[in-house]
């Protein structure tokens, strides 16, 4: 880098230019999408007629808000690239679970568009109400605190002052700008729901995926691999962010954080709503598993840039070379009182005094697009959970859909309004990534073995749901109880009460189950397989899959006759590259535990893997989404002027199955048998 002071941290006419034109065109094409959502269906599902690019860049859109990015430099501001090595035990996992579709293509076949209508179906309508109250009640308490930081990181990157006088009201300033991004993103949502979020995130995320590259492209020019080494370098021992082996001492993002997190997100594939209309929104389950395949690889890309904007935040806060910078950015952090709100906009500051012109703009607009995309997507997932899974199943007489479209909208402003409230009033104590894992567990810790076991076990029963729910879900709400009166002193961390509270409500599930077992449940039914295969629309049929025949690696990996020679390329290549990194974890961990490693070498390794490689990655993927987001966004209008609309299709559920397939059974007189008992 050149050896010139870093451009003052003020914004400039071409960032504003940045931020107002892609908005501006985010908000027309919200407009436009309004007149394509004509039923329930299009509103909270999209119509079911989403491609799998759509959904890859759409869906990642919720996870590049203000924050994730807060929540990513929390993570590496405490443990650099130390965790990344421990995180490599996942590849294979989560490349399988991907592959595979475990839980998300079976869910896609039941064609519920919430998990709650799934769980009647599966279990009882009260199973599905209570679940409903529960998962909005855990849902809306996590939601509650992501606009308040997504604000706050505007605000502070901004250099907005820190309070502001409203009638002789002191305010923080971030509750103002809260305040006007939920109504940007109320806006959104309320148009046209699923049609317009899925429109506006894929757009979004395809013009992210081009700010990266610029923000990469600058920052090398910036900082210089040396320089952040010094930085990373220069910890005590036991607290590495270089060497895993010497990051033991870590507090909380540690190796057994990575392992808990690993078990408790496999455990809950798909539990958690905050994407529920995603989950429901795609052409078929085929689709659906393609386009979480896909998520991974842009995953990968994106995560390029949040860890070079961390990394490059750390070396402006701690190098002597940026000492004269750091001086206002100190006094400006100290302005602070709050130590973990200190904590937590550190490298916002940082980034929004380091950051030249032209960058600062870039990354703004990706952060508020994050922002409208993440929060759009809570807002209808939330909102519609609750009218679908809380109000209809205890109404006797269904809501036209005019009125049904109506809730839906009601429901979602009162679920941005307590938001508002609730980022404005709560006293935040954990580091994000923790209060989402507690938060989660209220719901995720009992419902994770309600949903596999609903999903893969026909011996499964609803009492066995129904004691697996309440106890992993009084154990998550007793943790947050308790972090919240004893802090630091409780014994557990927000992870640890998660994994506990899981590993209970499994083991209850499968016993309770087997105790009160009486008759096997209708899977075929409520998969649409065999003679049930008639109920779906036509372009929803698939070939099913089948275990008969010669096992091969692909079969092994999750391959069936749904796989294209593409798909079989995309997700082949894939769990190849998790191989490849469990490979080189295996062997690092060997040769390291026999031979250590100098800390040089792991400066040299890092920065080929953890900097270099993400890179090209990201700008590969930038390049592939781009032309499939746009190709996927065409499709779906032409389907969505062709499709037919079924006003019974609105997530009613009638003797454990969809209102509109009663229907078709009835017209064609062969309507199901009476649910197994003990359901």
């Amino acid at each position: 880098m050149s050896s010139h002071p870093l451009t003052d941290y003020t914004m400039a006419w071409i960032d504003w230019l940045l931020i107002i034109f892609p908005l501006m065109l985010i908000l027309g094409i919200g407009l436009y999408t309004r007149q394509y959502m004509r039923s329930v269906a299009d509103f909270l599902s999209g119509g079911r007629l989403a491609g799998r690019y759509l959904l890859a860049v759409a869906r990642g859109e919720m996870q590049a808000g203000a924050v994730v990015f807060v929540a990513s430099f929390e993570l590496i501001s405490n443990s650099g690239f130390s965790m990344g090595w421990w995180s490599w035990i996942q590849f294979p996992v989560w490349f399988l679970v991907a592959i595979s579709g475990f839980v998300i293509y079976r869910y896609r076949e039941t064609r519920a568009m919430t998990l709650a209508q799934f769980f009647e179906i599966r279990y009882s309508r009260s199973f599905r109400v209570f679940t409903g109250i529960l998962g909005f009640g855990a849902g809306i308490v996590n939601f509650g605190i992501i606009p308040a930081v997504g604000a706050r990181f505007i605000a502070y990157f901004l250099g907005f002052p820190p309070t502001i006088t409203v009638f002789s009201f002191t305010l923080p300033t971030y509750i103002p700008v809260m305040g006007g991004l939920l109504s940007i993103t109320l806006i959104l949502t309320l148009s046209g729901g699923l049609i317009t979020n899925v429109i506006t995130n894929c757009v979004e995320g395809i013009l992210s995926q081009i700010l990266y590259v610029v923000i990469i492209i600058g920052l090398l020019q910036m900082f210089t691999w040396p320089e952040m080494n010094a930085v990373l370098s220069d910890r005590p021992a036991g607290q590495s962010m270089l060497n895993p082996f010497d990051s033991m001492g870590l507090k909380d993002f540690n190796l057994w954080y990575v392992l808990m997190s690993m078990f408790v997100a496999v455990y809950g594939t798909m539990a958690w709503q905050n994407q529920s209309s995603y989950n429901s929104a795609a052409l078929t389950a085929h689709e659906s598993r393609m386009g979480g395949i896909l998520s991974s690889w842009r995953e990968m890309g994106k995560g390029a840039v949040m860890t070079l904007l961390g990394v490059c935040a750390l070396t402006y806060l701690s190098h002597p070379h940026y000492a004269m910078q750091s001086v206002e950015l100190q006094r400006e952090l100290s302005q602070i009182a709050d130590p973990q709100i200190q904590r937590q906009m550190e490298v916002p500051v940082a980034l929004s005094h380091m950051l030249p012109m032209g960058l600062k703009g870039a990354l703004c607009i990706i952060l508020l697009m994050g922002i409208f995309g993440g929060d759009s997507t809570h807002l209808l997932s939330w909102g519609g959970l609750f009218i679908q899974d809380v109000i209809m199943p205890l109404r006797k007489k269904t809501y036209t859909p005019e009125q049904h479209i109506w809730l839906l909208r009601i429901s979602i402003m009162g679920v941005a309004f307590f938001a508002f409230l609730f980022g404005s009033l709560f006293h935040q104590t954990e580091y994000i990534f923790m209060w989402w894992q507690v938060t989660q567990g209220l719901y995720i810790g009992g419902a994770g073995a309600a949903i596999i076991g609903g999903l893969y076990w026909k011996k499964g029963t609803t009492a066995g749901a129904w004691s697996a729910l309440l106890a992993g879900s009084t154990l998550s709400v007793g943790g947050i109880i308790a972090r919240q009166i004893y802090g630091d002193q409780f014994p557990m961390n927000g992870m640890q009460i998660a994994f506990a509270a899981t590993l209970t409500a499994i083991t209850l599930y499968v016993i309770v189950s087997l105790l009160t077992h009486r008759e096997d449940f209708n899977m075929d039914r409520m998969l649409h397989r065999g003679k049930y295969a008639a109920l779906i629309s036509t372009h929803e049929e698939e070939v099913l899959p089948t275990t008969k025949g010669h096992v091969s690696w692909g079969r092994l990996i999750g391959f069936d006759e749904n796989f294209s020679r593409g798909d079989k390329w995309i997700a082949g290549s894939l769990f190849g590259w998790g191989v490849l990194w469990f490979v080189v974890f295996l062997i690092g961990t060997i040769w390291n535990l026999v031979v250590p490693w100098p800390e040089a070498i792991w400066s040299q390794f890092w920065h080929v893997v953890g900097i270099g490689i993400p890179i090209f990655v990201s700008l590969v993927t930038a390049v592939w989404f781009t032309w499939g987001g746009i190709h996927d966004m065409r499709d779906l209008f032409r389907r969505l002027r062709a499709q037919k609309i079924d006003p019974l299709d609105n997530g009613s559920v009638c003797n454990h199955q969809n209102l509109d397939e009663r229907r078709v059974l009835a017209e064609s007189g062969e309507l199901g048998g009476s649910p197994a008992k003990g359901k």
